[in-house]
């Protein structure tokens, strides 16, 4: 499979190195140093472009893969903002779009129990719920898009909650996450339920961006064929 990548930094290296481990060739490499290449022939023989970049400049690159008619897979966060007008795109103009915004297999797996617990939860109101996520230095954006999913479950499943807050405190109805940005962690994510007579919590630590860089390629092979919209509900299958 031809493989373009967008974004080349610790993880579009991972993701470099994990795709050319299962055949695939990198047929093009973008950067905020070559944009003039979104015009190479080099890039235009892509049939995918993954995109990790920075949350300003996702949406330009995304609108330049369609421009394209390349299929882009992503793992940028922080350009929600954006969110209707990819999906209203891939609609009207029969585009390909993968998101997630976490790729581990693992995170997925947490997601999923997570959706799971806060609908148990949901009868057990004397158990106030917080999360608490830890990311590396350099990470731009806070609460991370994978606290953010998170804490959409518990609001879809857990009634007395309305809306997320990032801060340390907040009223009754408000779900706080708690962020923190240290050294070099690739990411820590916590869901707390505690009440008067015990705490139950549910934890996921990333060891490094292996597991997010395998997911990404692991969704460069999905998309292959595939139109519209498309996230890590359509590719796994926990039911």
């Amino acid at each position: 499979m031809k493989i373009a990548l967008i974004g080349y930094g610790k993880m579009g290296r991972e993701i470099e190195k994990i795709a050319r481990n299962r055949g695939h060739e990198i047929v093009s490499i973008i950067d905020i140093k070559n944009l003039e290449d979104f015009d190479s022939p080099e890039f235009l023989s892509a049939e995918v472009a993954i995109e990790f970049s920075q949350p300003q400049n996702a949406f330009s690159n995304y609108q330049k893969c369609f421009d394209r008619n390349i299929p882009v897979v992503t793992g940028t966060t922080g350009w929600l903002q954006h969110l209707d007008e990819v999906k209203k795109i891939c609609k009207q103009y029969n585009k390909t779009f993968f998101y997630a915004s976490n790729y581990s297999i693992g995170v997925n797996i947490f997601f999923a129990l997570n959706n799971y617990l806060a609908k148990i939860m949901n009868h057990f109101p004397s158990y106030e719920v917080q999360m608490e996520e830890t990311h590396h230095m350099h990470k731009l954006d806070a609460p991370s898009g994978t606290a953010i999913t998170l804490a959409e479950s518990i609001l879809e499943n857990i009634d007395r909650k309305k809306q997320w807050k990032e801060a340390l405190e907040g009223n009754d109805d408000d779900l706080l996450i708690h962020s923190k940005r240290e050294g070099e962690i690739s990411g820590i994510h916590e869901i707390i339920y505690e009440s008067d007579a015990d705490i139950i919590h549910i934890k996921h630590e990333a060891k490094s961006r292996k597991g997010f860089a395998l997911g990404a390629v692991l969704a460069a092979e999905y998309v292959k064929g595939k139109k519209g919209f498309l996230s890590m509900n359509n590719m796994l299958d926990f039911n």
